[in-house]
């Protein structure tokens, strides 16, 4: 064992992670994900029910939350996505809000921007890994990845808790992703497999699975939630008299 990966996985143990500090396999093994990915769904398939939250195994305790979330928040406009807020994960990955995402893949890192909210999500790769003591919490967590063949692992924790999506979770949460892409129906399509622990909200592993296709040169557009409540009330101020002036 190099020293390199001692350091790494000491560090890492500390964040609950594991390190990876491995090279790339040899160039072929590895497919190549960047560009721009939208949801897939096979064309002979049913088109999926919209509003059905998914049955997670939840605790009493995140039970709890999260139906009074629902009672707070039904029938009200009252969303994260309405106060310009990304959906965090497993939701970012899992769907966001139908917009497609774009992949941008390095050796050392695979930055995912997503279209929704202009979200950013960043897996890193072995010795590239910040030091986890100064990493905080948040919606999106800490991702750490490495090649399995040709199949993407990544492990993420250092989540914050959340009851505003349709996949609670607390701030113990731990994803496990694998990603693999193949052919289906003439189209390369990006396959996610994700498995959900969290010992304080679920009584038992949760897995997810989400299909995304590829879109030859496509565009991720930028995404400015507040843009239209800006642009009115830029409007009414140019609208409004000047200072000083008169009626003529």
């Amino acid at each position: 064992m190099t020293n390199m990966t001692q350091l790494c996985r000491a560090a890492l143990a500390s964040a609950g992670l594991a390190c990876f500090a491995v090279a790339l396999p040899a160039t072929g093994e590895v497919p190549d994900l960047t560009g721009v990915w939208t949801n897939y769904r096979n064309p002979n398939a049913p088109a999926p029910a919209r509003g059905t939250r998914p049955q997670l195994p939840l605790t009493p305790e995140a039970k709890a939350k999260a139906d009074r979330y629902v009672q707070v928040t039904t029938g009200t406009n009252y969303t994260p996505g309405g106060y310009c807020v990304g959906g965090g994960m497993p939701g970012s990955m899992l769907g966001s809000g139908g917009y497609p995402m774009e992949i941008i893949q390095r050796p050392e890192q695979i930055t995912v921007v997503y279209e929704a909210h202009n979200e950013v999500r960043r897996i890193y790769f072995g010795a590239r890994a910040p030091d986890p003591k100064t990493i905080f919490p948040e919606r999106n967590g800490f991702s750490i990845g490495r090649w399995d063949g040709d199949k993407l692992i990544v492990e993420t924790n250092k989540l914050v808790e959340q009851v505003d999506t349709a996949y609670p979770h607390s701030d113990q949460a731990r994803i496990v992703e694998e990603y693999s892409v193949s052919e289906e129906n003439g189209t390369r399509v990006l396959t996610a497999k994700m498995t959900m622990t969290d010992p304080k909200f679920l009584t038992a592993p949760f897995t997810m699975e989400k299909k995304w296709q590829a879109i030859p040169n496509g565009v991720v557009r930028t995404y400015e939630c507040t843009e239209p409540t800006w642009l009115d009330l830029l409007d009414q101020l140019m609208k409004e008299p000047e200072a000083g002036a008169t009626n003529r």
